[in-house]
């Protein structure tokens, strides 16, 4: 009979990508989780990893059988996470992906306060400025800022985002300060590569408009983008949450061109085949009253937020 425990331990060290770092996480020690993985492999009769002194990858048969054992620690903890629940106890695993920026400024915050009252929930939480796949990469749900283009997840809105288009006082002061969307054109830009070229959106009356500023330095992070911006290298357009206290402090200046940058939400959004359980549910709505509406680090500006979804 296959144990659930060889299934958990080899799942662990696929994603851990070392027996050790596996048993770091799963609080036990590397001779039980290879043990563990043995018995599985002799119960299955099949190799499921290769191990070297420098290297650990996964077979043929270990990569077929990773996506159906992931699924199983899955609905394992999940269906342990329902019995609590019932008895009114929020518990188990919840594994979610955010930006690098905002998971440490804001996310993080915002949500050690829904650990301490719900101290049975273990929360892994991976910062990364990527777009991750959150089925292929076992997540519970991503945290999203922009807009949501994969149709495969269910997004929840958390909270309204506004940008706002910055530069340095000695960036404008060489450079002219840009007066409407056309002289954007001239000035150099400071992108972000995750969002392609396709970035700076601004609302008009007659509809939206792209502008595509001649760029000076493509980055993968808003601090870095922000830090760019202060160290005179051109124009970011950035959300409130980032631009907010470096304008405050007179290091950046927002920048007036007639039209605002189109509206962006931040987002907790689920893949399309999970049914997202009760902590999951129970923590969104937590953000949603943390961040409130508008934002606390957009205070004091007009947010208008469609509820619907």
């Amino acid at each position: 009979m296959i144990k659930i425990e060889g299934i958990t331990a080899f799942v662990a060290v696929a994603e851990a990508g070392s027996v050790s770092e596996a048993a770091r996480r799963l609080r036990l020690s590397k001779s039980v989780v290879s043990e563990r993985l043995a018995e599985l492999e002799k119960t299955l009769g099949a190799k499921l990893l290769h191990r070297t002194t420098r290297k650990l990858t996964l077979t043929e048969d270990g990569v077929a059988f990773l996506e159906r054992a992931t699924r199983i620690v899955h609905e394992v903890q999940e269906a342990a996470s329902d019995i609590a629940e019932r008895r009114g106890t929020l518990a188990g695993p919840v594994r979610i992906a955010a930006p690098v920026t905002f998971g440490r400024l804001h996310l993080g915050p915002a949500l050690y306060a829904f650990l301490g009252e719900h101290p049975d929930i273990e929360l892994i939480m991976d910062l990364d400025d990527r777009r991750v796949d959150a089925a292929a990469d076992g997540y519970d749900a991503v945290i999203r800022h922009g807009t949501i283009q994969d149709t495969r997840l269910i997004a929840w809105k958390l909270a309204p985002s506004r940008r706002l288009l910055v530069a340095s006082p000695d960036y404008l002061l060489r450079n002219g300060r840009p007066a409407s969307l056309a002289e954007l054109d001239s000035h150099r830009g400071i992108l972000y590569t995750n969002r392609g070229n396709f970035d700076w959106r601004f609302e008009r009356p007659e509809g939206p408009v792209i502008v595509r500023a001649r760029s000076a330095l493509r980055m993968n992070n808003g601090d870095m983008i922000a830090d760019a911006a202060i160290a005179g290298l051109g124009i970011a357009l950035l959300p409130a949450f980032i631009a907010g206290p470096p304008v405050q402090a007179g290091k950046l200046v927002e920048i007036d061109v007639g039209y605002r940058a189109q509206p962006e939400f931040i987002y907790m959004a689920h893949s399309e085949g999970r049914h997202p359980s009760v902590k999951l549910k129970a923590m969104a709505q937590h953000l949603k009253r943390a961040f409130g509406n508008p934002p606390y680090w957009d205070a004091g500006a007009e947010a208008e937020v469609d509820e619907s979804v």
